[in-house]
């Protein structure tokens, strides 16, 4: 009878995630956790931003020597073994991969640069508009348009094949190096300083700025966890929900980007984190022109590879190798951003920044007049 019982649960929980409610439930708990994460000691306006997170554990790991952003980010981590204990739990831990890989490490490394020219993913821009950020709503215009250039390629049969079956090791590779990640976090091992007194690694902390406020790390993993956990049965998706609209005039997943935005709006109110304006907003520029291009970078790169970098992260979770791909290639990206002077800054556009935003561009164009699905 237990047994039953706890069956008809687990099919009933499914259900509702499922339905139009899951997006909703989804969307507005994000909501809810970002700005109290905030609260807890993220930096301003980022609770959540999957690109700043991702850039920042590029950082840690000495891909890049931006001292001011490097900090191995628990969210990230939760995101992804969250979604494993959803996938497991609801057998939907599928390993699987091999649709055009090193096709997809591109898309997110453009993706990535894309999203440091504007400076944040689009989780973080509906974040940073529910904090009285406007210079948001110029990344989210571009954010729309970026995916509209990609609905176009989709409608013109655009397509980076199927995903075959594969070997469940395969599907667990990016779990492992979450956890792995994890234990850097905690050991944080230093193998002694310079001459000057800098760390030589192999993980570096920043000591001030962004990657320096951070939540406890406990509180951060299990937002996380929770957060991958129901957007893996909820298939929230920040992209797809504009891109569904678009594509089959279907809400179901822009439902839960509202949601974000309107009890994101909420807590901060109540948080007393809400400042409208334009101008000293956290992790912010005023260069809108870029604030616009970098999102449409973005956009289209997401459109392209099939989600927003929050599914990539669900997905690689629950075994998806081609997702894996696209988040390596984010990392990639991050190390190259910062590295390259592509990425923005409080000040503006990076000096090769605009110069990486257009390469980016000619590179998704080439991508999608190429990439289509042959006739069977």
């Amino acid at each position: 009878m237990a047994k039953n019982t706890s069956r008809t649960s687990l099919i009933g929980l499914k259900s509702f995630f499922t339905s139009r409610w899951g997006p909703i439930v989804t969307g507005a708990i994000i909501g809810i956790l970002a700005p109290l994460l905030v609260f807890w000691g993220n930096p301003g306006n980022m609770g959540i931003c999957v690109a700043c997170f991702t850039r920042d554990i590029a950082g840690a790991l000495g891909m890049h020597r931006a001292g001011v952003v490097q900090y191995i980010r628990p969210e990230i981590i939760g995101i992804v073994l969250g979604a494993l204990a959803a996938g497991l739990l609801f057998k939907e831990f599928k390993a699987k991969g091999g649709s055009a890989p090193l096709v997809r490490f591109i898309l997110g490394f453009f993706a990535m640069v894309g999203a440091l020219v504007f400076l944040g993913c689009p989780w973080r821009a509906y974040l940073r508009l529910a904090g009285g950020d406007l210079n948001a709503l110029f990344g989210i215009l571009g954010l729309i348009i970026g995916i509209g250039i990609g609905v176009v390629f989709l409608r013109r049969g655009f397509s980076l094949g199927r995903a075959r079956p594969a070997s469940a090791a395969v599907g667990w590779i990016m779990p492992i190096a979450m956890i792995a990640l994890l234990v850097l976090l905690l050991v944080a091992p230093l193998f002694g300083r310079d001459a000057d007194g800098n760390p030589v690694g192999p993980i570096f902390f920043s000591e001030s700025g962004p990657g320096s406020q951070y939540a406890f790390w406990v509180i951060a993993l299990v937002v996380g966890l929770v957060i991958g956990f129901l957007a893996q049965r909820s298939r929230f998706c920040t992209v797809g929900g504009i891109r569904d609209v678009m594509l089959m005039r279907d809400r179901h997943l822009l439902n839960g980007i509202i949601a974000l935005v309107v009890f994101a709006f909420i807590t901060n109110l109540i948080l007393g984190q809400f400042h409208l304006g334009i101008a000293d907003q956290p992790v912010a520029h005023t260069d809108q022109w870029w604030n616009v291009l970098g999102m449409v970078l973005a956009g289209f790169a997401f459109t392209l590879s099939g989600g927003c970098p929050g599914r990539h992260l669900v997905m690689s979770g629950e075994g998806n190798a081609d997702s894996g791909m696209f988040v390596i290639g984010m990392l990639v990206g991050a190390g190259f951003a910062h590295q390259f002077s592509m990425a923005s800054s409080g000040a503006g556009a990076g000096a090769f920044g605009p110069m990486a935003v257009g390469i980016g561009l000619a590179v998704c164009l080439a991508i999608g007049l190429t990439m289509k699905q042959k006739a069977s």
